[in-house]
């Protein structure tokens, strides 16, 4: 799957934290109908397995909306689901290797708080960058807080798309203009509110209007 950049306006990174007794693929679809445009699953604590059924459920859910999905870390789940691709960190496998097993078709994301990070990445096959964090954020502690400035340095040293990530709300995403990103990926802004497709939405719109502002 090539990956365009307007698939990356708004990227929905998922969270078992929030789903408050509800299924995972329910809250899932629910973000996707107030128009989501790509789809990282993320798992730390599933066994492998219940990961697995998990993936193959919500990678079905993701080709009935056509939007991409790719799997957080780990890429021996990602080649089992045959998922669109995979997404990595800077303390996870190195682009380089991943895509030594996912092949050239796959779709790559990186991590990245630097610029060099960034380079680094798109050289060694990223195929996009997920920079931050831009805002403070409860979901990850260890995250490092990027600069405004750091963002807009990092989308003018790669030629490959850059989504922001890390804090964004719809009240603080326009902070964000002229920064060159092409998207933004949240977890809470869409999977903690009480109506997923109703925040989605409205996040969605805010989007458009601010990586219009950037081109």
């Amino acid at each position: 799957m090539r990956l365009d950049k307007k698939d990356l306006l708004l990227y929905a990174v998922t969270d078992r934290h929030w789903l408050n007794g509800r299924e995972l693929e329910e809250v899932v679809r629910e973000s996707l109908d107030g128009g989501v445009t790509f789809l990282q699953i993320r798992e730390k604590n599933l066994e492998e397995e219940s990961f697995l059924k998990e993936a193959t459920k919500i990678k079905t859910l993701c080709q009935e909306y056509n939007v991409p999905f790719v799997i957080n870390d780990n890429v021996d789940l990602a080649i089992a689901v045959d998922a669109d691709g995979v997404h990595v960190g800077q303390s996870d496998m190195e682009a380089g290797e991943v895509r030594k097993k996912l092949g050239p078709d796959k779709i790559i994301g990186v991590s990245a708080q630097t610029v060099e990070q960034a380079i680094l990445a798109e050289k060694r096959g990223a195929d996009y960058l997920g920079v931050g964090a831009v805002f403070s954020t409860s979901t990850k502690s260890d995250a490092k807080e990027v600069t405004y400035d750091t963002l807009k340095e990092i989308c003018n040293a790669v030629n490959i798309p850059v989504v922001a990530i890390g804090g964004i709300t719809s009240e603080n995403l326009a902070e964000l203009s002229g920064s060159g990103i092409c998207g933004i990926a949240v977890i809470s802004a869409i999977y903690a509110q009480k109506q997923i497709k109703e925040a989605t939405k409205e996040l969605k719109t805010k989007t458009e209007s601010m990586v219009n502002e950037n081109e």
